[in-house]
């Protein structure tokens, strides 16, 4: 019986962390905790990058975030992750 105790709790363990894994490895998406009533549109988000020098390509909401995937002047790809509420980038990511 503790034999089967342990083996569950150790399944448990290892589902857990493959969970907690696969939603670390898609990027960042905890930017606000404002409701999405006070966010401004997905396309000033765009903007912003545009005019931080950023080729857009396309973008999209992750979790709490807008997700904008851009290039360098050099065409090196990046994820940006801009606060919906004040447009603040919170996070750069090379992709």
């Amino acid at each position: 019986m503790k034999f089967e105790g342990l083996l569950k709790s150790v399944l448990v363990t290892l589902a857990a962390t493959a969970v907690s894994g696969a939603a670390l490895a898609h990027g960042f998406d905890d930017c606000t905790k404002e409701a999405k009533e006070k966010w401004k549109p997905q396309a000033e988000a765009e903007a912003a990058a545009t005019a931080a020098g950023y080729t857009v390509t396309k973008s999209k909401v992750e979790g709490s975030c807008y997700e904008v995937y851009a290039k360098d002047k050099d065409g090196k790809k990046f994820e940006l992750f801009y606060n919906p509420v004040d447009l603040q980038l919170v996070k750069k990511h090379d992709d």
